[in-house]
């Protein structure tokens, strides 16, 4: 599933884009979560409040307020860098504008269905290449799309009311999920993960130091180590930290 934002301040054209994906999900098989903004204060602060994050962000440039570019450079000032942008416009001179901030594509309206679902399919393909980076977890109501490398710790979490609660620590937030340590450390063990005690994964991208038998991370994050898997624990870091050296 892929989520996308719409955000423009004209709910026909909104309504007009969304009739579209929604067209390219019947033909494609494709499923696409959609999520509409009427402007782009509306789409930062969406970002602000931490919420979920989209694959797609298919912005109108000529808004009132925050129009396109500018709301697509503020993302970007907030380390959003992995969404991938389509701006929507009626005028070409903002092409080369656009190119600041990193776009995928630049579509003119009116946009023709058949342009349209081009580029998206060309999109999906691409997150289908990049889906080894990311990791979808889903909690009791909604899914997160996680990059691999900004998570720092996974651990199994306490909870008189929820089954299998995780917890997911990454660089700029943490998120409630569910599930099995187990299930994790097989799905990541491809990646740079290690389980470190029965119910805590950590990634070695984001070791800083270890403190006794415990372990800091790189957000000083200190989490114990197994006792009977210190030393295998303590090796693999070192291991890792020689590769990255050379």
């Amino acid at each position: 599933m892929y989520r996308i934002a719409i955000c423009d301040d004209e709910e026909r054209e909104r309504e007009k884009v969304r009739g579209m994906l929604v067209a390219l999900s019947v033909k494609s098989g494709n499923d696409f979560e959609v999520v509409e903004f009427a402007s782009g204060e509306g789409l930062i602060a969406h970002y602000e409040k931490e919420e979920a994050p989209f694959h797609i962000l298919i912005l109108d440039i000529e808004m009132s307020g925050l129009n396109g570019i500018q709301t697509a450079r503020r993302l970007r000032e907030m380390k959003r860098n992995h969404e991938q942008i389509v701006f929507l416009t009626s005028y070409a001179e903002y092409m080369l504008e656009s190119f600041d901030v990193v776009t995928f594509q630049y579509l003119m309206k009116p946009i023709e269905a058949e342009v349209f679902e081009s580029k998206l399919l060309r999109l999906c393909r691409y997150f289908e290449e990049r889906d080894q980076d990311i990791l979808i977890i889903k909690s009791a109501y909604e899914e997160f799309v996680l990059r691999i490398e900004d998570i720092i710790a996974i651990e199994a979490a306490k909870s008189l009311t929820v089954k299998s609660k995780l917890k997911f620590t990454t660089v700029g937030a943490v998120y409630d999920g569910r599930g099995l340590i187990s299930q994790y450390a097989e799905a990541l063990k491809s990646s740079k993960f290690l389980q470190i005690h029965r119910s805590i994964l950590i990634n070695l991208l984001h070791v800083h130091k270890f403190s006794g038998n415990n372990v800091v991370m790189s957000n000083g994050l200190e989490l114990p180590i197994g006792r009977s898997k210190i030393k295998e624990v303590k090796d693999a870091c070192t291991k890792f930290m020689v590769m990255r050296a050379d």
